[in-house]
């Protein structure tokens, strides 16, 4: 069934953490109704709106890690290609700060 995938850890871990967020907020929004919120992003946003661009905001940084890892490699002149953990990493806290601050 998953087989057109890659799983490798990073990418299941990042699916997963997806999986649970989503099941946070639903719970979240069911116990807690939220209202707009007007924060640094240009438009009033609820929990949901914010947690929708956050997710969008990881997905392309993480599209972008794997895309030029090849070139941070070059320009860092490493022996590897960074791993994908620092893009996860760096996609979290994009997330949480769209989430707090957004």
């Amino acid at each position: 069934m998953f087989t057109w995938m890659v799983w490798t850890t990073p990418v299941a871990v990042f699916f997963s953490v997806i999986a649970l967020l989503l099941i946070f907020m639903t719970i979240w929004e069911i116990k807690s109704p939220t209202s707009l919120r007007k924060g640094w992003l240009p438009i009033a946003t609820t929990r949901g709106d914010r947690l929708f661009i956050g997710l969008l905001c990881a997905a392309y940084l993480n599209l972008a890690w794997v895309g030029l890892s090849e070139k941070i490699m070059y320009w860092l002149k490493l022996e590897q290609e960074p791993s994908v953990w620092i893009s996860f990493v760096l996609s979290m806290i994009v997330l949480l700060l769209i989430m707090r601050k957004g």
